[in-house]
């Protein structure tokens, strides 16, 4: 399969079957994960694997009653929480270099996009969710203070796989020479 198609073919995925995800499953995705560029190779990225129930149902707590996302957690087989450490990425002699501060966000997106991509490659579906109470979640999987909880990615193998969203023309985002 080439990228391309993998990347026009995935979705954020929100139903789930009852199948579970092997850990072998979720190894191969966290792998893609490591193998994501990041700041100086700093790496901030780190992954807190939940397929308890008893777990999965603590996290709920961290959606409000009409957040879709609920839904999603509930049903999943198995749960990423893609955690960046602070004061990593970004950061050179203890100072931030950029005027975006810390990049741990930006690297630990790049680590989820890779996810998501390889679970569309092994037939597994993913969503994206970052609407959620993160310092609650933090709280409830004991992540340290410099460790900051960025989102939540449901994963397992799709109920149904909804259809592509409408994207804006290449001529609408691309500008030669000058905005």
């Amino acid at each position: 399969m080439k990228v391309l198609d993998i990347i026009k073919e995935r979705r954020s995925v929100r139903d789930f079957t009852d199948e579970d995800v092997s850990d072998e499953e979720i190894e191969t995705v966290i792998d893609a994960a490591r193998w994501a560029p990041s700041w100086a190779n700093t790496q901030c990225w780190d992954f807190v694997i939940i397929k308890d129930d008893e777990m999965k149902k603590r996290l709920l707590d961290a959606f409000g009653p009409t957040n879709p996302g609920k839904k999603s957690v509930e049903k999943a087989p198995a749960i990423i929480v893609v955690c960046g450490k602070k004061k990593v990425s970004g950061v050179k002699g203890g100072e931030y270099v950029t005027t975006k501060g810390d990049w741990l966000m930006f690297d630990t997106a790049l680590a989820t996009q890779n996810i998501c991509l390889q679970a569309h490659a092994l037939g597994l579906g993913t969503v994206i969710l970052g609407f959620f109470d993160a310092e609650y979640v933090a709280k409830v999987l004991n992540i340290p203070d410099n460790v900051e909880v960025v989102v939540i990615v449901p994963i397992g193998r799709p109920a149904r796989v909804p259809k592509a969203p409408k994207r804006r023309e290449l001529n609408e985002i691309i500008h030669w020479e000058r905005y």
